[in-house]
């Protein structure tokens, strides 16, 4: 636009980023309060409606802590959320959890693997639209996260920074088991 003489403040009724998700002190206290130097791990659910800037949200957290070095992973239970998100992978991709899960499944990952690796190292874990996924999903990197972490780190998601979100509950198609097209 430059280059022919015109920007983007020429346009009118310019559409602009909505960041009314870090107005909010609830937001501004979990970033400044959760995730500053401590390796006490913990975490926590973003809950906002649809639209209100949860994916700016996450990126201005993954940045700061970038920013000091630290990894952050990025997933997301759709593909459509993950692509919107740096370095962005489906759970199931990042994680190999497998598709079809119940309260005895694990996540097919080697705890001396390049991946147990870069889960051990991660800062923060980012789980964008998390009440999409069945609980056994949950349950089944859980109980992988204690065996990866076991080696001095604590076990599970209490040890390792966790941000969810995906908090528009309306967004979500309850389902009906068993039935078809019209419903019972």
């Amino acid at each position: 636009m430059r280059s022919n003489g015109s920007s983007l403040s020429t346009i009118v009724n310019m559409p602009k980023r909505d960041e009314s998700v870090m107005d909010n002190n609830e937001n501004r206290l979990l970033i400044e309060r959760n995730y500053k130097r401590d390796e006490q791990g913990g975490m926590f659910f973003v809950h906002v409606f649809g639209g209100t800037g949860k994916t700016f949200l996450w990126s201005i957290l993954g940045a700061d802590i970038r920013s000091r070095g630290d990894i952050v992973l990025n997933v997301a239970s759709s593909c459509i959320a993950a692509l919107l998100m740096e370095g962005g992978r489906t759970t199931h991709s990042r994680f190999s959890i497998p598709i079809h899960v119940n309260e005895y499944t694990t996540c097919s990952i080697d705890v001396n693997s390049h991946l147990a690796d870069l889960i051990r190292e991660a800062r923060l874990i980012i789980w964008d639209e998390a009440p999409m996924m069945n609980k056994y999903c949950f349950e089944t990197l859980d109980r992988s996260l204690r065996d990866i972490m076991r080696k001095g780190m604590g076990s599970g998601f209490w040890r390792k920074g966790f941000g969810f979100g995906g908090g528009d509950f309306r967004q979500i198609l309850p389902v009906v088991p068993k039935a078809g097209r019209v419903g019972k």
